[in-house]
């Protein structure tokens, strides 16, 4: 079996469960294919760095040193002005690995350096405008947790680059490995790349109008109720015309968006939560045929299928 080797570039700011989230991940495959992965850290001059969070990180070699399979690069405050031998170093040798792979905030290192342009990409939600912005040449996705693009790999915030660490182990070495080390880290195996990286509340403004507020408020508290434009607007106590108009530029999205997130995430959380079947999940939170067009078009998965996938995984013993 073909052992591959693990890069994670480390330089001075960076977040460290950007680091460890991962390498937790690829260590654990050796307890089912001992050296499935040879993990190894380097910054620019093989010297200790300091994380964003005061950790100290001494690297085992330097980057002149390394020629990775998988090249990880995390992110953290340190990219936001960053080396530029560090910058040099990736356009000139991260193409010549087969994987390159960033967490959060590393995407704008590898934009920075070329890497990217042309590509699909992402990183944390709250960067994804200003990343678009500064690096027109890249199509940012704000939505998904990780975007596959042939060789690149892009990932949102600290936790997503464990799920995204799980893809590639689950894509070198099974799914059956993949899930036993879903397992030791109690994570689940494994959301998928498209699954939205925040709630619709997250998504979305708040409104500053009382009326507005609490309309968002009974959405969230009801949402088998009847959500129509006009529904909503006696609630409101505005004509549906100046309710939808109203609504639209205090929340930023309309009122429909706004009502299928919030339903799709009600049904996520039973689904994820509860034991309740399919169809009180979907009277609860919508239509049955409504909900599973909602789960295939934004999971890219279907109700039972996205149950299937992400219930918690039961215990190997009791009380362990």
């Amino acid at each position: 079996m073909e052992q591959r080797d693990v890069l994670v570039v480390l330089f001075d700011g960076l977040q460290s469960l950007d680091v460890t989230g991962p390498v937790e991940v690829f260590a654990g495959a050796d307890n089912g294919l001992p050296r499935a992965y040879r993990i190894r850290t380097a910054s620019l001059e093989g010297g200790p760095v300091r994380t964003s969070s005061g950790l100290t990180l001494a690297p085992d070699l330097a980057l002149a040193d390394a020629a990775p399979h998988t090249l990880l690069v995390p992110g953290g405050n340190g990219t936001r002005d960053p080396d530029p031998r560090l910058i040099d170093w990736l356009r000139t040798n991260a193409p010549s690995a087969r994987r390159k792979v960033s967490v959060c905030s590393g995407a704008l290192l590898l934009a920075e350096a070329g890497l990217l342009d042309g590509r699909r990409a992402t990183t944390h939600w709250m960067l994804c405008d200003a990343f678009a912005e500064r690096y027109p040449a890249v199509h940012v996705d704000p939505e998904p947790i990780y975007v596959r693009d042939g060789d690149l790999a892009t990932s949102a915030g600290v936790t997503a680059g464990i799920d995204l660490a799980l893809a590639l182990v689950e894509e070198d070495l099974g799914r059956d490995l993949a899930l036993s080390i879903a397992r030791h880290l109690v994570v689940f195996l494994r959301r998928p790349g498209n699954q939205t990286q925040f709630s619709a509340q997250l998504a979305a403004q708040t409104a500053e109008r009382r009326p507005l507020r609490d309309v968002q408020q009974s959405i969230s508290e009801n949402p088998a109720a009847d959500l129509s434009v006009d529904a909503l607007a006696v609630r409101a106590g505005l004509s549906p015309r100046h309710f939808a108009r109203a609504f639209r530029d205090e929340v930023g999205m309309t009122p429909g968006r706004y009502v299928d997130r919030v339903r799709l995430e009600a049904a996520r959380r039973r689904l994820e939560d509860t034991v309740d079947g399919i169809a009180q999940v979907a009277r609860r939170c919508g239509t049955p045929e409504a909900m599973r067009r909602a789960f295939v078009k934004a999971l890219g998965a279907a109700p039972a299928e996205y149950r299937r996938r992400f219930q918690p995984v039961p215990p190997a013993h009791p009380g362990g």
